[in-house]
């Protein structure tokens, strides 16, 4: 992807929510000292309930085009140092150390990733009686204690989160809303809205949030096999600096990223005025819907092509994009506040 242009003011339309949440609007960056690195930030190995070692996990990333990857087990934060020595380079591939803190509530499981926290979280469980929003809020605030970056986790998984624990909970900006293993209901079901509709609605609401992709992986040792949590289903593609982790989870935490199970962008611009999505073909013979979406997730537009432009009216509220390709693949832009 060659550039993308995001202009400040449209994050500052926003500093209520983000003051809110005791995050600081970060300086721009300057678009050609930006690359962008393909990650995920959510896997597992045999040090909880993965069924490889962390070496092979790593080594399946860095052989299959990712440039980075957090370790992600649950309660337990894997040593990334000897991992790097070995398969980490330069600008080309690197380890995050990372811990999916794993709690319940009321019998529901309620799971947060710790990205590059300084130290073990563990279960934040608390009392028999906590709500799931005391135990959320209590899993953010350690991983932030600790100098880590949160994403809550698969909000469907066991039923386990509603919006309103979503809106309510302080100090975060990152959720997934798609997650690749085959039981967290990303769609929804029986009257519980999908990932994507709750994303609206908090967004709708005032509550800024950026969507993650993750694959979830548990089993490398079973390839092509639909039914069990593999590699490889979703991933983030971040625009930083360097491939470095605090460059990285800055630029995820700002919405410099988009999410994606296999969709390609070749050009992302947005300025004051408009949103420009292009794609990159990866099958030469798909084809491509791009809609711009907006308050209470209306689709404002959808283009029958590769690329688009949306112009922005001032009365979105928000606009946010997503790439829907002839075989099911999406990718998913982050949104921006474009007036009241």
């Amino acid at each position: 992807m060659r550039r993308f242009l995001l202009v400040v003011c449209l994050g500052l339309c926003f500093v209520g929510a983000t003051t809110r949440r005791g995050l600081k609007i970060q300086p721009p960056q300057t678009p050609s000292s930006l690359h962008w690195y393909k990650g995920n930030t959510h896997t597992h190995t045999l040090n909880s309930d993965g069924d490889s070692t962390p070496d092979d996990v790593v080594r399946w990333y860095r052989e299959h085009g990712y440039q980075f990857l957090v370790l992600t087990d649950h309660n337990y934060q894997t040593r990334v140092d000897e991992l790097n020595a070995l398969h980490g380079a330069e600008e080309k591939f690197l380890v995050v150390k990372g811990e999916e803190v794993t709690s319940t509530a009321g019998g529901k499981p309620v799971h947060v990733n710790g990205l590059d926290a300084n130290r073990r979280i563990g279960n934040q469980s608390g009392a028999a009686d906590s709500s799931v929003l005391d135990v959320l809020q209590r899993s953010v605030d350690a991983i932030r204690g600790a100098s880590g970056v949160p994403h809550i986790n698969h909000p469907n998984f066991g039923w386990a989160l509603t919006t309103d624990d979503l809106r309510r909970v302080r100090n975060y900006k990152l959720f997934e809303i798609f997650n690749g293993h085959p039981e967290v209901n990303n769609l929804g079901g029986g009257g519980v809205p999908g990932l994507e509709e709750i994303w609206d609605r908090l967004l709708s609401n005032g509550t800024l949030l950026y969507g993650i992709a993750v694959d979830d992986a548990h089993v490398f040792k079973k390839p092509g096999d639909p039914m069990v949590a593999g590699p490889g289903r979703g991933w983030v593609v971040v625009h930083a600096a360097a491939l470095e982790t605090r460059a990285l989870l800055d630029a995820m935490e700002r919405g410099d990223f988009y999410a994606s199970t296999g969709v390609v962008l070749d050009d992302l611009v947005v300025t004051s005025k408009s949103m420009t999505v292009k794609v990159k073909p990866v099958v030469p013979s798909s084809r491509y819907r791009i809609q711009f979406i907006g308050r209470d997730g209306r689709v404002m537009s959808e283009v029958p092509d590769a690329s688009a432009t949306y112009t922005f009216t001032g009365s979105e509220g928000y606009v946010r994009a997503k790439v829907i390709e002839s075989n099911g693949r999406l990718a998913w832009i982050q949104p921006v506040i474009v007036g009241g």
